[in-house]
């Protein structure tokens, strides 16, 4: 169905790397999903009052929420679609990030709601009552809600939307606990067992779980949070898809919300090369990142000695000190600057977030290494981050 409002109502609905796509696919599933939610909300409803269940009643309300959920998951992509403005020049797309948030702590306020009144109906149990329309109506809420679990997971895929997942999850916790219900249902009826509020507790529960997991999932992207391995490596194929360009470092991707991204990193060029060449080339690699990665580029240019013979040697010796050290670090900026008493060997180190060695450390090693080298050689080394690690 989703699909099929989708080619009905949005413009160019496969182009979902498009701020106005996105948009218009999450106020569609908002939508849809207040729609769902509003029915099974009437439906359970009346199954409770029919039932007298406790845990029906509590699942109808859990409904109700998810609609309100929906309503600000619709709201929330209309605000974020918003056009920068003077007091918000990257945008308002991180409030597609606080729309999840704020879902996850309603998911989490309702398991805590539906815990404590199941432990009250615990400590002051009532029968219940089992009928074929209750029945019917909890499968059909089952139904129901897989359903919106598969569109809105698959819709947070295709536009890459926490929110979007943060309201699969809940769909599918909503599934799950719907699930347990029909399970206690049936039981008390067939065997008398009072187990009603046993379930309605262990739905609490599953569901608490949930909000905090989906609220973990929210936060990170708020913040800050390394980029996705394949949005580094379309960045480094457009870089060097240049032949002026020697090598990248320093990439620091900048997230204001799904579809508002800036990048910034320095590119490696010839020292021998003509400036207005190479600047050239720099304005072509932010405009191939804009039209293909929908993103603004910031590129600082790093002229590199790639055709002196004595300070690639030394640049490969310095390399293999630090790989024996740590594979995982690497160096970039090397130069050689000579003086009459000793040579500095400039260069920056690439440390990962996940290095066991700090940086005092790794400086230690590598200046005495390099003073073992040539007792006329001293390093002057600068630490960076790999902020994409």
């Amino acid at each position: 169905m989703i699909s099929f409002l989708a080619k009905l109502f949005i413009k160019n609905y496969k182009e979902t790397d498009q701020p106005e796509v996105r948009q218009a696919y999450g106020v569609l599933c908002g939508a849809v999903g207040i729609g769902f939610n509003i029915l099974l909300f009437l439906g359970k409803f009346i199954a409770g009052l029919i039932s007298n269940s406790i845990a029906i009643t509590a699942d109808a309300f859990n409904n109700l929420s998810d609609a309100g959920s929906s309503l600000i998951t619709l709201v929330g992509f209309k605000m974020a679609g918003q056009k920068p403005d003077p007091g918000h020049p990257f945008g308002h797309g991180r409030i597609e990030y606080l729309t999840g948030l704020f879902v996850s702590l309603l998911i989490i306020l309702m398991g805590f709601e539906l815990v404590s009144t199941s432990f009250q109906k615990i400590l002051h149990p009532e029968d219940t009552l089992c009928t074929p329309v209750v029945i019917g109506i909890l499968i059909a809420s089952i139904l129901v809600k897989f359903y919106m679990f598969l569109y809105n997971r698959g819709t947070g895929r295709k536009i890459d939307s926490a929110a979007m997942t943060a309201t699969a999850t809940d769909s599918f916790s909503d599934m799950l606990s719907t699930t347990v219900v029909l399970i206690a249902t049936l039981i008390g009826y067939f065997t008398g067992l009072h187990i009603d509020s046993f379930c309605g507790l262990l739905v609490g529960l599953f569901i608490l779980i949930a909000g905090l997991r989906s609220a973990g999932e929210t936060i990170s992207p708020l913040l800050g949070q390394p980029p996705k391995k394949e949005f580094v490596d379309k960045i480094e194929s457009i870089v060097m898809s240049h032949d002026e360009i020697l090598g990248l470092h320093d990439l620091i991707v900048h997230d204001y919300g799904p579809g508002r991204t800036m990048i910034s990193l320095h590119a490696e060029v010839p020292a021998s090369g003509d400036l207005l060449h190479l600047h050239d080339t720099i304005d072509n690699i932010e405009r191939d990142l804009k039209k293909e990665l929908h993103c603004d580029a910031v590129i600082h240019m790093d002229p590199v000695m790639n055709d002196d013979m004595e300070t690639l040697q030394l640049k490969q010796k310095v390399t293999d000190l630090l790989h024996q050290l740590d594979g995982s670090l690497n160096l970039h900026d090397f130069r050689i600057v000579k003086g009459p008493t000793h040579t500095n060997i400039i260069f920056d180190i690439l440390v990962p977030f996940h290095s066991s060695l700090t940086d005092e450390e790794i400086l230690s090693h590598m200046q005495d290494a390099i003073h073992k080298l040539d007792p006329g050689y001293y390093a002057v080394i600068n630490i960076d981050k790999d902020y994409t690690s």
